[in-house]
């Protein structure tokens, strides 16, 4: 028993650095008063109660009770409403699953392409093969809280994997297919997981480097290709799934039965830009839920109705590709097929016009490619052809910017009407997305051009915000209501608030609603970060609504720059803006923070290897074609990197002057830039596995050249270092 004073009690409660009790629960016995000014507290501490560590803001007291865990056996209390979408009843990923077969058994649930010929499987086939799957986990060891890595290209095989470690009590756990074999050590150790599923023998290898390093794995599992070697406890996906058919279900039946919705089910990692990933926990609810409140919202139509059709192909270890690919659709009863390895490399254009989905989801590189490759076949038009195209992209864009402006327009236009005749469904055809009434944007910014660019072609592209911890979406764009780069209104359910906001309105996004994650798994300092003490999650992103409530991002907290003068800049808008000046730019990265002023790392549009993803030395013909128009002969980056190419430079500098002159102050103004040798690329580092710009990575990267704007001697004739008039 000791005391302490008043001051002490209410400098210790403001010390957020002190956040653990680490093994001592204390219990307040008797207060008095010992003086005027101090009050006594007397404490009691007692050892035999005492729990594991956690934050001190978000106390846990009983499983269940609170709104976050960092256990991985922990539950937590759902934030149910009394009525409306809230008050939904909760369901298990096994409930929903089987709820749908009821449905929707003999509907095609997956399709996949073998050789020429695209083959499919019923929600019938689909549910039966997911147990199969479990019960081969089950018989390979799988302990309950464990987690089944899953390492490899979208598949029909990946999907099983899934959803089978689910059912079997397990954790689904995607791996980024470009990690490292340390990156993937990393996340199969921190979720301990009894058992790695890979795609070929090139995925395999990483895992077989680390083997040794992985105490809880039992066996590994590939899912493609013939085994090139036999290893003890190696399968193929045949050996493995035959394990599944000769066991019983008794064992499977009775874990789906003790699973609770508000027990964690999947793990999705954070691709770990800064510092070690962190492994999401999101619950039952979290999936189940935010399938239910965001399909409804979307007016997603159930299989009996109208099927939905989706192509899946952005990496599935992110929570967007998941919720678009395996929830949404399951939920709706929808078909997803599964687009070629090489998506992304060139071949999903096809896979689209093949498949023709009803609705699409691309990150802004994937619209971005779509435009430059538009713009390209344009060029080679007829004069005749490009006057036509040139007059239905005014009547396009005027017409949609009525409709984002007054709601639907009862009647359209009759230009509007003979465009879309002579232009508009061409176009969608010629793109595969003739039947998709829903074209998403999200993941990463995209520029207002790109935007009004596919407006402008009667494609408008519905921006959508959310994150990992939030099980995706927060925010979602819809035809009958849309604002240019703004990311739509939150979806039903879910709460808003923009916590200390500027003068501006502008301040950190949060979140509210049972979308929200459970906790990051054994990381209470992150969590505590990420969760406040009234459960809303802490966006890290800045933003505001306007007087209709739609939210528009402005920046990252983490990624504003703040410089030597103290003013606080959000990079984004202005990268944007300088992209938007000059169409020859492809990634533009300020710099800036503690710095005397600003300066830009730009690279130019240039082609992408096919095989590996990396960019080439050749520009893209649409790069070729602004070169003619500015006089330069330039077909290479490196012919214009490095102040070799003054008309391009020229060119550069003049749009960076017109950006600057609408900065708000000088402080915001781009005083020094550089064109770098190379284009970012995910292979190179500098991009994450959904086109982020990983900007740590790059400052370490290009510190030379960063270094280089901040030398002391100026030298403003030097192309490589142009200082803009003011």
């Amino acid at each position: 028993v000791f005391t302490v004073t008043f001051d002490q009690i209410n400098a210790f409660l403001l010390n957020k650095s002190m956040k653990f009790f680490p093994k001592i629960k204390i219990l307040i016995l008797r207060l008095h008063f010992k003086s005027s000014d101090n009050i006594g507290i007397e404490f009691h501490i007692d050892e035999q109660l005492c729990a594991t560590a956690r934050p001190n803001s978000l106390s846990l007291p009983v499983k269940g009770t609170d709104l976050w865990t960092l256990h991985r056996d922990g539950e937590v209390k759902l934030r149910m409403g009394e009525s409306g979408p809230e008050a939904e009843p909760p369901l298990t990923v096994n409930q929903m699953f089987t709820s749908t077969v009821q449905r929707f058994g003999n509907y095609d649930a997956l399709g996949w392409k073998e050789g020429e010929q695209w083959k499919t499987m019923t929600y019938n086939d689909y549910y039966k093969t997911c147990r199969t799957a479990a019960k081969g986990f089950l018989k390979l060891g799988l302990e309950r809280y464990h987690g089944v890595g899953i390492l490899g290209f979208n598949s029909v095989e990946w999907f099983i994997a899934d959803i089978g470690a689910i059912l079997a009590g397990g954790f689904a756990v995607g791996i980024y297919t470009t990690n490292s074999p340390e990156a993937c050590q990393y996340v199969a150790e921190n979720c301990q997981a009894n058992i790695l599923v890979v795609e070929n023998h090139k995925q395999l290898q990483k895992i077989l480097q680390v083997q040794d390093k992985l105490p809880h794995l039992k066996a590994i599992i590939q899912y493609k290709d013939e085994l090139k070697e036999k290893r003890p406890n190696l399968y193929t996906w045949a050996e493995f799934m035959k394990l599944g058919r000769d066991e019983p279900d008794a064992q499977l039946d009775d874990i789906i039965s003790s699973q609770k919705p508000n027990q964690c089910c999947t793990l999705i990692y954070t691709s770990g830009t800064t510092g070690q990933p962190k492994g999401v926990m999101l619950s039952h609810d979290n999936l189940t839920w935010t399938a239910f409140v965001t399909g409804q919202y979307v007016s997603l139509t159930d299989a009996d109705k109208l099927q939905e059709v989706i192509v899946s192909y952005l990496p599935l270890s992110h929570i967007a590709a998941q919720m678009i690919d395996v929830w949404l659709p399951m939920k709706a009863g929808g078909v997803t097929y599964f687009a070629q390895p090489d998506a992304l490399k060139g071949s999903l254009a096809n896979t689209l016009r093949e498949i023709r989905p009803t609705a699409f989801m691309g990150v802004p590189r994937v619209w971005e490619k779509m435009q430059e490759k538009m713009k390209s076949i344009g060029a080679k038009s007829s004069t005749v052809r490009r006057k036509v195209a040139s007059w239905a992209k005014d009547v396009g864009l005027q017409t949609n910017l009525n409709k984002m402006d007054n709601g639907n327009l009862s009647r359209k236009p009759l230009n509007y009407r003979l465009a879309k005749r002579l232009v508009f469904r061409k176009v969608r055809k010629a793109l595969g997305l003739d039947r998709c009434t829903r074209c998403y944007t999200g993941a990463a910014p995209i520029t207002k051009d790109t935007l009004e660019f596919f407006l402008s072609l009667d494609i408008p592209l519905f921006e959508l915000y959310g994150m990992s911890e939030s099980s995706g979406p927060q925010t979602i764009s819809l035809p009958d209501a849309f604002r240019l780069t703004s990311c739509g209104k939150v979806i039903p359910g879910c709460k808003t608030k923009i916590f200390n906001p500027d003068v501006d309105g502008n301040g950190e996004i949060c979140f509210w609603g049972r979308h929200v994650f459970m906790g990051y798994l054994n990381m209470p300092d992150k969590t505590e970060e990420a969760l406040d003490s009234d459960g809303w999650l802490h966006s890290g992103d800045l933003g505001k609504h306007d007087q209709d409530n739609f939210l528009f991002i402005t920046g990252r907290i983490k990624e504003l720059i703040i410089t030597a003068g103290g003013e606080n800049i959000p990079p984004v808008p202005i990268e944007d803006a300088v992209k938007e000046a000059v169409p020859l730019i492809s990634n533009a990265m300020l710099i800036g923070d503690k710095r005397k002023f600003l300066s830009m790392l730009l690279t130019i549009k240039c082609q992408v290897n096919n095989e590996t993803g990396a960019p080439e030395d050749e520009l893209t013909p649409e790069a070729v074609e602004l070169c003619r128009k500015l006089g330069s002969n330039s077909t290479r980056v490196s012919e214009i990197a490095g102040g070799r190419d003054r008309v391009v430079y020229a060119a550069i500098q003049e749009g960076i002057n017109r950006v600057n002159e609408k900065a708000t102050s000088n402080a915001q103004r781009i005083q020094k830039w550089t064109v770098l040798e190379k284009d970012f690329s995910i292979p190179g580092g500098e991009l994450g596995p959904t086109m982020k710009l990983k900007r740590p990575v790059v400052m370490k990267m290009y510190k030379d050249q960063i270094e280089n704007f901040y030398k002391e001697v100026l030298t403003p004739t030097t192309p490589d270092n142009p200082l803009p008039s003011k």
